[in-house]
């Protein structure tokens, strides 16, 4: 059954994402960022739907309560796709993602995401593209929307851990916002690389701001990773995939 569900759901990933972002590319140009955003969410939120329907694959929030009122840097485990799908629908304000400019190559996908004014790194020119992620990272944050950036900067697989990046608490320390740790077990109910799903509950694990005031890139991420993982330790006791 799992590879039938599997197959169920890859065939139904292909089809809808090509057909809504053929729609998107057609109503975007006639649309701000925020409507664009908005749209694209609906794809969020119509995979997610037949991942629980056809995989039983769900999700639970813990510390949602710690999420700040005011602008924020989220700093998530990075397990798999499910959490780029995910945090769009469970986060309360719109997410700018930080991401690798390959993926603006993508058919369909990556059509969608260069009109979205989301920030992207060029891997060739890293220090140069930073300089661009700080500048429009800062203005993204004035007009309302959270950072997110995975600080392990690839995706790990479920029980691993990538060496942790300070992009984001450098962009945090530049702009003066708090970081928000966030650690989930998807990767055991959508593995990296892998065509199977698993049946199961995704926990997602909120932990507290931390201020960066008088701190500096380095001991933020210090802080960070030592939350992450000692929480990815409680929490992956709870993945019963299937």
């Amino acid at each position: 059954m799992r590879v039938i569900r599997s197959m169920l759901f890859f065939v139904y990933l292909i089809i809808y994402t090509i057909l809504y972002a053929c729609a998107c590319c057609i109503m975007f140009p006639f649309l701000n960022v925020r409507q664009r955003y908005q749209i694209a969410i609906g794809w969020c939120h119509s995979t997610l739907w037949v991942l629980r329907h056809i995989v039983g694959a769900s999700w639970r929030i813990e510390g949602i309560e710690n999420l700040p009122e005011g602008p924020a840097v989220l700093l998530p485990k990075h397990q798999s796709a499910w959490e780029t799908l995910a945090f769009p629908v469970i986060m309360p304000r719109p997410l700018c993602y930080v991401f690798k400019r390959e993926l603006l190559y993508l058919p369909f996908f990556g059509w969608v995401l260069r009109m979205l004014k989301m920030l992207h790194i060029d891997r060739n020119k890293r220090h140069s593209s930073f300089k661009s992620i700080i500048r429009e990272g800062m203005e993204r944050i004035a007009e309302g929307s959270w950072i997110i950036i995975f600080p392990e900067g690839t995706r790990m697989p479920a029980g691993k851990r990538g060496k942790y990046q300070t992009g984001g608490t450098r962009l945090a320390v530049a702009a003066g916002v708090p970081v928000v740790p966030i650690a989930h077990n998807a990767g055991y109910v959508w593995p990296r690389n892998s065509f199977l799903k698993n049946a199961g509950i995704v926990t997602v694990s909120i932990g507290k701001p931390i201020d960066t005031f008088n701190m500096n890139a380095n001991e933020i991420i210090e802080l960070v990773e030592e939350w992450i993982e000692t929480e990815m330790c409680r929490i992956s006791t709870h993945s019963n995939p299937s």
